[in-house]
């Protein structure tokens, strides 16, 4: 028996299906017995894997990490459990492990740690971890000698999507996953592709794929919607692909298929990419029921995104341009931008600031997420800007768990060297102007009275370019309060 564990990792009253449990299930199916306990959904993790630990006898514990909430809540839980299953094998996966396997691994209640797509290779590992058998060449595999030598093996090629197995939604109490969100009554989510072709220096993506990218056909894609609406009810979907958006040709198409099902759906795009796309295809993506589109804008200023190695032929141009153009579809843009880069923050906040007014004049619809830069484990470009103003990653992953290392990982963080208190209060206090001037709809229980509230306070001040001290926004903030994308999601 393995258990996988999904670490608390949410903000939001209902969480999002653990894919990367259920796609490395999916191909355990039929040959180990396993199951899936979720952190977000049990009053306290430690005592649900316990129970299950005592109950199946389960010998292999698996997690699926990311920095943050995740990594807090899974380090002090395998702790515990090392303490008191010494036989029992922990492995970790995911994002941070990608990122640090190293780090992972040279902590004694870790026993191994997978980088990358390890679908393919973990049966193999179940298979010979057991037998006693050697693992040492299993691709994408951190793990120790006996003399306590960390080995990193080479990351495993991403897998055709399409020749994997379907998830197997059995093994989740799919009701606990249906949330209400600005898409549909009944959200829920799906990855139908791996990996990102383009290379973007400051995308952790690159350090897990190096470009490489793997998409369900249309009508697979199509096949699984129909099937969560056919067994499941859904009226919504979230793709979380790292680019969804990729292929003209197969979107149109699945934009098609998927028409006669009526739901609403949300995935990841590039504003170069899309905005060569035919009016067509735009009409078939309107008709299809797609709401939003997410897209790294990252900043209008031509300097930054070369510095940023943001790839393809992006610029502030290409974003005005694909704003207007999704005006005319009533399709949401949701950008993001990276505010507070080095050499230069407060330029850059200068920068990003008067062209995020410019864009709310081409679409005032544009939903608008402002994270603060936070370098990743990417060699070259922005990180040795960082390195040069003396960031270093922490050592360990007990500094990892701090309050200040999991604001980091979610882009919140402020407590940054090439950072001032100056800057910090103008990105804050713009962000709080920009958010109440502009509700995000994506937040269906933010009443009309709210809105309204927040508008006629804060327009004004939007007008004026007066940001400082908005007290009475905070004030208004917690009469009215309001999802924050940027931390919440939907």
């Amino acid at each position: 028996m393995i258990l996988f564990y999904n670490p608390v990792s949410t903000h939001s009253k209902k969480p999002v299906m653990p894919l990367s449990l259920l796609a490395v299930g999916a191909v355990l199916e039929g040959r180990e017995e396993y199951r899936i306990i979720d952190g977000n959904l049990v009053p306290d993790g430690l005592a649900a894997l316990r129970n299950a630990l005592w109950e199946t006898g389960a010998d292999i514990l698996c997690a699926t990490v990311m920095p943050g909430p995740q990594l807090t809540n899974v380090v002090p839980i395998c702790k515990a459990l090392r303490a008191e299953f010494p036989d029992l094998i922990i492995v970790w996966g995911g994002y941070f492990p990608t990122m640090h396997g190293e780090m992972v691994v040279r902590e004694s209640y870790v026993d191994y740690a997978f980088q990358g797509h390890c679908e393919l290779t973990f049966p193999e590992f179940v298979e010979k971890v057991r037998r006693g058998q050697d693992i040492t060449h299993l691709p994408g595999l951190v793990w120790r000698d006996a003399d306590g030598k960390i080995h990193q093996n080479r990351k495993p090629p991403v897998p055709d999507i399409n020749t994997l197995p379907d998830f197997n939604y059995g093994r989740l109490d799919m009701a606990a996953y249906s949330r209400r969100t600005f898409l549909g009554s009944r959200t829920f989510s799906h990855h139908a592709s791996y990996g990102c072709p383009f290379t973007c220096s400051f995308c952790a993506v690159v350090n897990m794929v190096n470009g490489r990218y793997s998409a369900q056909t249309a009508e697979k894609a199509a096949q699984v919607v129909e099937r969560l609406v056919r067994d499941h009810g859904a009226t919504a979907l979230e793709f979380f692909d790292n680019n969804f958006f990729v292929d003209e040709k197969r979107c149109a198409e699945f934009a098609e298929r998927i028409t006669p099902l009526n739901i609403g759906w949300w995935g990841y795009g590039r504003a170069d990419t899309m905005v060569r796309w035919s009016d067509e295809t735009w009409g078939k993506l309107q008709a299809s029921g797609l709401k939003m589109v997410f897209m790294g804008a990252e900043s209008g200023d031509a300097e930054t995104l070369a510095r940023m190695n943001k790839g393809g032929k992006q610029s502030g141009n290409v974003i005005l341009e694909v704003a207007e153009k999704m005006r005319r579809f009533k399709i949401v843009p949701e950008m993001s931008f990276i505010i507070g880069s080095p050499p230069d923050p407060e330029a850059d906040t200068d920068r990003t600031i008067n062209f995020i007014r410019l864009l709310k004049k081409v679409n005032p619809d544009v939903e608008v997420i402002l994270y603060l830069y936070s370098p990743v484990p990417v060699e070259g470009g922005m990180q040795d800007e960082a390195k040069a103003f003396g960031f270093e990653y922490p050592k360990d992953l007990d500094t990892w768990t701090q309050a200040k290392w999991e604001k980091f990982a979610q882009h919140l963080s402020s407590d940054l060297p090439w950072m001032t208190d100056r800057v910090r209060r103008k990105i804050s206090n713009f962000q709080k102007v920009l958010h109440a001037a502009y509700p995000t709809v994506t937040d269906p229980g933010l009443s009309n009275l709210g809105r309204i509230a927040l508008r006629s306070i804060a327009t004004w001040r939007y007008a004026a370019r007066f940001y400082h001290f908005p007290l009475e926004l905070k004030v208004l903030e917690r009469l009215f309060p309001y999802r924050r994308p940027e931390i919440q999601g939907f």
